[in-house]
């Protein structure tokens, strides 16, 4: 008998566009394969399709808030059915960019320093504040957000513009800007599956060079390391990945200056589209897209 699969994608975060081609591109590798699958979106009648088809699986393929922050979890517990990537806690620490930061920190994972904003700030304090404890430039963005949607690298003359313009989220955090290298690093449970480095042609590895065909952004694999720095990467994500407690896939994503290893986050829920950073490393090591989704799959199952 065909396994059952039940791929949720879509939802109403800023990545929604994504999300559906991260489900589009799982529910045709898999269905080539031979599985019976199904792609609903996490509305209202979330629970009425799940009683009916009754899956095997759930494939998370959500993104972003509500998606890959806990909540979506919280419900799927409640159907008592396995469900892909990290779980409920582990999702929504690594999605809070200040509780994730906390947690590095307490474990002797660098990444870079941070201040959180609030709004009641003016902007002559705000300029001081960041001037005495991270210096210019420095980087905005919210603490729950994804893909980095709405971030932006600040001067001291765009910095307090940029924070107005963030308005519409609750929380937001000034980071300390570092230069250098962007590498990410894909986890598989316990294995440290590899690394890639990414040279944009925009200004950093912003959303529009991650999903825009036409960004150029230069894809690097094998990433041009000594053996000793490729072990250490990967040993911090690996590190990461336990300390917050997650299971599944994750990519965490690092900075590279002066020969030290910062980590900015941790993504509990990598994207699965044609652009996609995990199924290109995975591909480098052997691991076909379909192979990678088998193994998501029975990682999932375990975990229940």
């Amino acid at each position: 008998m065909k396994k059952k699969i039940l791929i949720i994608s879509g939802g109403i975060s800023k990545e929604r566009s994504i999300s559906l081609k991260t489900g589009f591109q799982v529910a045709k590798e898999l269905k080539k394969n031979d599985y019976n699958v199904k792609i609903c979106e996490p509305n209202f009648e979330l629970s009425h399709k799940i009683k009916k088809f009754k899956p095997n699986i759930i494939f998370n393929a959500l993104h972003g808030q509500f998606g890959e922050d806990g909540y979506i979890q919280t419900i799927l517990e409640t159907f008592n059915i396995p469900y892909t990537h990290s779980g409920v806690l582990a999702s929504a620490q690594a999605m809070d960019k200040e509780i994730s930061k906390k947690i590095f920190l307490k474990n002797k994972i660098l990444t870079p320093k941070f201040i959180k904003y609030s709004f009641d700030m003016n902007k002559k304090k705000i300029i001081n504040i960041v001037n005495e404890k991270l210096k210019f430039p420095v980087v905005v963005k919210p603490i729950n957000e994804g893909s980095s949607v709405n971030v932006h690298i600040c001067n001291k003359n765009n910095l307090f513009f940029n924070l107005q313009k963030l308005k519409i989220y609750n929380q937001v955090m000034i980071e300390e800007f570092i230069a250098g290298r962007e590498i990410q690093v894909a986890i598989m449970g316990k294995k440290k599956l590899g690394a890639i480095e990414l040279k944009p042609k925009r200004k950093f590895y912003d959303y529009e060079a991650k999903y825009n065909p036409k960004a150029n952004t230069q894809h690097i694999i094998p990433v041009n390391l000594s053996k000793k720095n490729l072990e250490k990467i990967l040993s911090i994500a690996l590190k990461a990945h336990k300390t917050l407690g997650c299971r599944g896939i994750t990519r965490s994503d690092f900075k590279f200056y002066n020969n030290k290893f910062y980590l900015l986050e941790i993504n509990t829920q990598p994207g699965m589209t044609s652009l996609s950073l995990v199924p290109e490393i995975a591909a480098f090591y052997g691991i076909s897209f379909i192979k990678l989704l088998k193994w998501i799959l029975s990682d999932a199952s375990k975990n229940r």
